[in-house]
């Protein structure tokens, strides 16, 4: 037989899977001597046992009958008692806080008899009758199933008839009348009375605890919160103690530390003469908490003390529940409180300075996520703004501006100095220069792993994608979204942490922490500031991980330096063909010789060349990977469908142009099934002659430029693609070739690594031949995802996502989060393999998880040299990074 009760007396803080968080804290401060009213916990293992089984556990009810009949002795009282009965509390208390997913009911015990007793014995008969409408209206609502407004109606009622808008000023005899509604209510609603057996009402009220687990609300927020499904509640059954009995009684809740700013003080709310859900439900307005020194100046003081000691033991911000029962103190529960992002921060930095906690624990007690939220501007909460639609908010940051319908006609705008948002039904790469010109990006498809959203987190653009409601009609100008026609130019404003879009413009405020961490603007003075600053030395001294940046141009490597990055862990090569020298590509295509092709080719080998001198020089001293191009030639060149109706309009005009026909046969010619798994990559490189030794020779030279001019560049030449042994070991023959002959040439040192990213999953599983011809792996985790579980990244996360995630098959989209079981071990396997080839064989990531706190921590455990994510967010990965050697 288990144990499946404990009493408070019998637990600790370190017990919260067995007790749960609130039935841990519970013990831990009757361990303390504080003023904690006697009870005991049911454990998580009996929830899990029924929530399996859907019974309760062998013995537990006599556990159970055990710790009452103990209680009602401590107490000198007993359940159902005539004249001075014991009530109970029955609530719920998870491992992780769970705040109201899940049932609580307060004065169980009271029935028709001992209603009477507990006047008499209070002398307060309003506050006995008080208390027994509570019961049956919370054990009506949450045991029986009835719906919580046919108690809320009766209420009303009786209040308009007494005309009164406060329930405080019905009387005794009003409440003695409720009582009797509420009974009917019951049994209208349920075809049975209320349970006049107090042991029944406990056996009834733990049930509903248990089945609480299993709400939708509660399933829906453990999934937004990824905390599993099975670690069941535990429930907690107190002693009542009563803040409903009068003036010199009340409930409140505090905090030890303001939990918006951090800044040290008295938190709180004070209600008198009310229960704790009062406090909560907001049926009176509360007083705030110093008020409590002139209406009781002993329990206020009793209160500090209480708030003084447990911020020292938890050595944190603590959240406290309490009440004034006629002028004496109670502590009903006590937790980690709950902060904001600043306060997290502030908090953290001021416990190091007051002796609490040291360094590390500061790095524990904040997170990647509440940083990325100190770095983006906010919408002005208090500005007065209209809601149109919600997206998925896919990169932070709050943003106005006309509306865009193009992305020429957003370039051209921004060049005038205008606030453009791009709004697109979704992105391609031809959008990059609007992308580039807007201030924001609003999709009507895709997801957090879209172009959209992968594109502008690396520039820093706000960003919000599959906002659904969105109809977009470019030919007309307009966007037609609840009930408004928008037409092009006007201004909305896009808010891309909550996905939510707003008509006109929304102030906004700018960061501190951003102009500091980019170092722009420090300001020591700012304590905010000066937390992160501190927090974020701490973090570089404590982490093993190397944090770099995928950065295609100079201005985005030097705000990757600004930011921290110590390299270029991606360079896209192709970004650098769009806009004036697409036409370049296109002649490459379209060559009909050798010579053509090798003409177009040196017309795009010194505009690489310069591009790569500056990105090396920007980054000077620092390991710089460039990827050689990856995408098919195809993405080059138009649209098929758009070009063959333009074709088809000028012949029917009679102005046929040749070279439209040509580029017509040539898109048709390159098209794909499944051009992800096409031509691409090394296959480019392999099949197109000249084209890897045009992009090396460019990197190559770039290198010689800056060792001539006194620099030390340490060019890292990528391999795309690749999925054997043989692929690589042919091109990087021809890059050592051309980097001999530059040598041989220009007379100088390039010292240049070459290897591959690891993203076809036969690479990962033949990596000890493929690291034979590697000098490094970089593992290119977005690919690697969508080849392993055969996902099209941009259509999967609007097709089906959302069932996987309701059905429980994904906990989380694995383009967010390191699917560490799969692609994971994929990586892992890799790693291992690829050093038992090569012990000193660099290893790194370059997908956009690289950027992810979860995925970092995996990273750390995999034993990986470093990450690379978009300039914006490597402060967080550089945090993250510190904090996965921690855990």
């Amino acid at each position: 037989m288990g144990h499946y009760v404990r009493a408070f007396t019998e637990g600790s803080k370190e017990q919260k899977d067995l007790l749960g968080g609130k039935g841990a804290n519970l013990a831990e401060m009757t361990r303390l001597g504080l003023p904690v009213p006697p009870g005991f916990t049911i454990t998580t293992e009996a929830c899990r046992f029924y929530l399996a089984t859907g019974t309760l556990p062998p013995g537990l009810e006599q556990e159970v009958e055990d710790h009452l009949a103990a209680l009602e002795l401590e107490m000198g009282r007993s359940l159902g008692d005539s004249d001075d009965p014991l009530l109970v509390s029955v609530r719920s208390g998870a491992r992780f806080s769970m705040p109201g997913m899940m049932e609580t009911v307060l004065d169980i015990g009271l029935n028709d008899e001992s209603v009477l007793g507990l006047a008499a014995a209070s002398g307060n008969e309003r506050f006995a009758f008080d208390s027994y409408r509570r019961l049956l209206q919370m054990f009506g609502a949450t045991v029986l199933g009835v719906d919580a407004d046919a108690f809320a109606v009766e209420l009303d009622k009786l209040k308009a008839e007494r005309g009164t808008y406060a329930d405080v000023e019905l009387d005794a005899a009003d409440l003695r009348g409720l009582v009797a509604t509420f009974k009917e209510v019951i049994r209208r609603h349920t075809g049975r009375d209320f349970p006049q057996d107090p042991r029944e009402q406990v056996h009834a009220a733990v049930l509903a605890v248990f089945s609480s687990w299993l709400t939708e609300r509660a399933v829906v927020y453990r999934r937004q919160e990824q905390i599993p499904d099975d670690l069941g509640t535990a429930v907690n059954v107190q002693a009542m103690v009563f803040g409903n009995r009068g003036s010199r009684s009340g409930s409140g809740v505090c905090f030890t530390r303001d939990p918006a700013s951090g800044a040290p003080g008295v938190y709180g709310d004070y209600l008198a003469d009310a229960q704790g859900e009062d406090v909560v439900a907001g049926i009176r307005n509360t007083v705030h908490l110093t008020e409590l020194e002139a209406i009781d100046k002993t329990s206020y003081d009793a209160l500090l003390e209480v708030m003084r000691l447990l911020e020292r033991h938890y050595r944190d911000l603590c959240d406290i529940e309490f009440t004034i029962e006629a002028g004496r103190l109670w502590i009903l529960q006590t937790r980690v409180g709950k902060r904001t992002a600043e306060a997290a921060f502030r908090i953290a930095h001021a416990m190091v300075g007051e002796g609490l906690i040291d360094p590390d624990e500061s790095l524990r007690r904040v997170t990647g996520g509440q940083l990325a939220q100190l770095l983006f501007p906010r919408f002005d909460r208090s500005a007065a703004r209209e809601l149109l639609t919600i997206g998925v908010g896919a990169s932070p940051g709050a943003t106005s501006g006309r509306i865009a319908l193009t992305s020429a006609r957003a370039a051209t705008w921004g060049a005038l100095g205008e606030d453009v948002v791009l709004v697109r039904r979704e992105t391609n790469p031809d959008d990059l220069p609007g992308m580039i010109a807007a201030r924001g990006v609003l999709t009507a498809r895709g997801g957090k792993t879209s172009h959209a959203a992968v594109v502008a987190r690396g520039m820093g653009r706000t960003c919000v994608c599959g906002a659904e409601q969105l109809d977009i009609d470019v030919e007309r100008g307009e966007v037609m979204v609840s009930g408004h026609t928008l037409q092009e130019g006007d201004v909305v404003s896009i808010d891309g942490t909550t996905g939510e879009v707003f008509l006109g413009a929304v102030p906004v405020t700018d960061s501190p922490v951003l102009r500091h961490l980019e170092g722009s603007s420090p300001d020591e003075a700012d304590e905010l500031v000066a937390a992160v600053a501190f927090v974020m030395e701490h973090a570089d001294r404590v982490r093993r991980l190397e944090v770099r940046a995928n950065a295609d141009t100079a201005e985005d490597a030097a705000r990757a330096r600004r930011f921290g990055a110590t390299g270029v862990g991606l360079c896209r090569t192709e970004h650098m063909f769009l806009g004036p020298r697409r036409e370049l590509v296109e002649r490459l295509i379209l060559a009909a010789d050798d010579a053509a092709r090798e003409a177009a080719l040196a017309e795009l080998q010194p505009l690489q060349r310069a591009d790569f001198v500056e990105l090396l020089r920007e980054m000077d001293g620092l390991p710089v990977t460039i990827r050689l191009i990856d995408p098919p030639l195809h993405e080059f060149l138009p649209d098929h469908t758009e070009l063959a109706v333009q074709v088809a309009l000028e012949d029917s005009l009679g102005k046929r142009d040749e070279r439209h026909h040509t580029l017509l046969e040539a898109v048709a010619r390159l098209r794909e099934q499944n051009p992800m798994l096409g031509l691409r990559g090394v296959r480019l490189g392999i099949v197109v002659p000249g084209l890897v030794a045009m992009q090396a020779r460019a990197v190559l030279e770039a290198a010689a430029d800056r060792v001539e001019a006194g620099g030390d560049p340490r060019p890292e030449i990528m391999i795309p693609l690749v999925a054997t042994a043989p692929e690589l070991a042919l091109v990087r023959a021809q890059v050592e070739e051309m980097a001999g002959s530059i040598r041989a040439d220009r007379g100088v040192e390039l010292p240049v690594r070459i290897g591959t990213m690891i993203e076809v999953p036969r690479a990962a599983l033949t990596a000890d031949e493929v690291a034979q011809h590697a000098d490094f792996f970089s593992f290119g985790t977005n690919d690697l995802t969508q080849l392993t579980w055969g996902f099209s990244r941009d259509d999967v996360e609007a097709a089906f996502f959302p069932t996987y995630r309701d059905r429980g098959i994904l906990a989380a989209s694995p383009f967010e989060s390191i699917d560490v079981e799969g692609v994971g071990a994929l990586v892992t396997s890799a790693a291992d393999l690829g050093r038992q080839v090569r012990p000193e064989l660099h290893l790194g990531v370059c997908g956009e998880h690289g950027g992810d706190p979860r995925s970092i921590h995996f990273f750390e455990r995999a034993g990986l040299d470093y990450v690379s994510c978009s300039p914006y967010r490597i402060p967080v990965a550089r945090l993250e990074a510190a904090r996965a050697r921690l855990v």
